[in-house]
């Protein structure tokens, strides 16, 4: 989306010198921050269509700020964490956080990251029918198919694909998704969910291999469902 207003928060300003000249180049308008105290009034100010938030800032915790955000607004909001920082990832997705990049991350994949975070914000209210490539549901009917044929899925494995679709793009917990489709209750379960989406990779894959390969696993964070070659392979 030309024109689409960016806000990035990181203390590291040769990231900020590295991002923000690219994103201009290709038509964003780029805001930045180098605390978190400020990005409430920033996000008000400059009205972004996606934040890119670093989890480890000088004056609060990034958490601090997604959530602070994220009572405020509903913009996409990408988070940045060191490698190995999976619970903080979880942490950040947990309390609204869309997406993540570690660092050090390419400006290619910062970009795809931020089409699909702009792409899946157009793309609100949901329609009853919801595509990720070859994959359709409808809501309405229940019904599944692939490349136009139809697909067999029990309820539950139903329910686990229509809130992955939903959130078409963004990862999703282990928790939210266990408490989304199973319940707060199986929320630690996460026995339960590796097993259901090995069963729903299963039917996918048996119609097409194509189709089986939209569902990611994020190790040690969760799951998204994305169109086949839309986000680098490394996710």
């Amino acid at each position: 989306m030309t024109g689409a207003h960016i806000l990035i928060i990181d203390d590291e300003k040769a990231i900020l010198n590295a991002v923000k000249r690219p994103l201009e180049q290709h038509g964003y308008r780029v805001a930045t921050l180098e605390s978190g105290s400020g990005a409430v009034a920033e996000v008000n100010r400059f009205r972004p269509d996606v934040v890119v938030l670093d989890l480890v800032l000088p004056d609060m915790d990034g958490i601090t700020v997604c959530r602070a955000i994220r009572a405020q607004s509903s913009v996409p909001i990408i988070v940045l964490s060191a490698l190995g920082d999976d619970e903080k990832k979880v942490q950040a997705l947990d309390h609204g956080a869309d997406d993540y990049l570690v660092k050090p991350f390419s400006m290619d994949e910062l970009e795809a990251r931020i089409r699909v975070a702009l792409r899946r914000s157009a793309n609100q209210p949901l329609s009853t029918v919801l595509e990720a490539g070859a994959i359709r549901l409808d809501l309405a009917s229940r019904a599944v198919s692939v490349d136009g044929s139809a697909l067999r899925l029990t309820p539950r494995e139903f329910d686990l694909l229509r809130v992955l679709m939903e959130h078409r793009g963004r990862v999703l917990t282990q928790r939210q998704i266990l408490a989304s489709v199973w319940g707060p209750e199986y929320a630690d379960d996460a026995h339960i969910l590796r097993t259901f989406v090995h069963q729903l990779r299963t039917k996918l894959g048996a119609i097409s291999t194509i189709a089986a390969t939209a569902i990611v696993t994020d190790p040690g964070v969760g799951y998204r469902i994305v169109e086949p070659g839309t986000l680098p392979t490394s996710v």
